[in-house]
């Protein structure tokens, strides 16, 4: 627990120290700085309910296209917790368990799920869902962290709900709503080992995706992290709890 926390604490000072150009569009948006949040375990559905509350209108803002997956914006409400790996459904492996709301046009990485209910599951990447990811510290990017990854013959154990990517992401399906300045996604507790009790801080944030023709690059994450426009706790040190 304790090396999360360091590595939590590294990252945000690096991501404080290299502010990525390309992503400083949205950092005076009010829909990305955070003003609360909260995880609450609703006993009488067996649910954990997840909320982010901006200053602005939360969801409004999303990801301008560039039409092509390489470089590809995503932004994301990430709630980093002390959850292990384990618990949502990938092997055991060393990283930061995280929930993340994300909207990235360009691409669709929830095949199971048509989250703008057309009849289509391959074209609603820019509808908020959610992702949980294993972040691991990255110094290759300007944010600091990226989605964990892992060689195609490696043998892991990821949910049957994960996309067709070598890393250790999740696109479990839950239901994100917007309201106003609020953004929320419903998780059962079965779905995270019944485990009702851990800590968690909220981020907002800018990721990109790295998948040059011919190959991945060595120079880049597949998904990393390359700016960060708010943390609850200022210092990402998850000091909250589940109500």
């Amino acid at each position: 627990m304790k090396k999360k926390f360091l590595t939590l604490v590294a990252f945000i000072s690096f991501t404080t120290a290299f502010a990525c150009d390309h992503c400083k569009q949205y950092e005076d948006s009010k829909d990305f700085k955070i003003k609360s949040a909260q995880v609450t375990h609703n006993k009488k559905y067996g649910t954990l309910e997840f909320e982010i509350i901006v200053e602005g209108k939360a969801g409004k803002t999303v990801p301008t296209p560039i039409g092509k997956l390489d470089m590809a914006p995503v932004l994301g409400y990430v709630f980093p917790t002390t959850l292990m790996p384990e618990d949502v459904g990938f092997s055991p492996t060393e990283g930061i368990v995280a929930l993340a709301l994300t909207s990235h046009p360009d691409f669709d990485d929830s095949p199971l799920w048509d989250e703008n209910a057309d009849g289509k599951f391959d074209n609603d990447g820019i509808v908020w869902h959610p992702h949980w990811v294993v972040l691991v510290q990255d110094k290759r990017v300007k944010g600091g962290l990226s989605v964990k990854e892992y060689k195609k013959a490696d043998p892991i154990t990821k949910p049957k709900t994960a996309p067709d990517m070598p890393m250790y992401m999740d696109s479990p399906g839950f239901p994100v709503v917007t309201h106003n300045n609020a953004i929320r996604v419903s998780v059962p507790a079965y779905r995270i080992n019944n485990k009702v009790s851990f800590n968690y801080d909220a981020v907002a944030c800018y990721l990109q995706v790295s998948a040059p023709e011919g190959g991945m690059s060595m120079d880049k994450p597949m998904l990393g992290v390359y700016n960060v426009y708010s943390v609850l706790s200022k210092n990402l040190s998850l000091p909250y709890k589940v109500k």
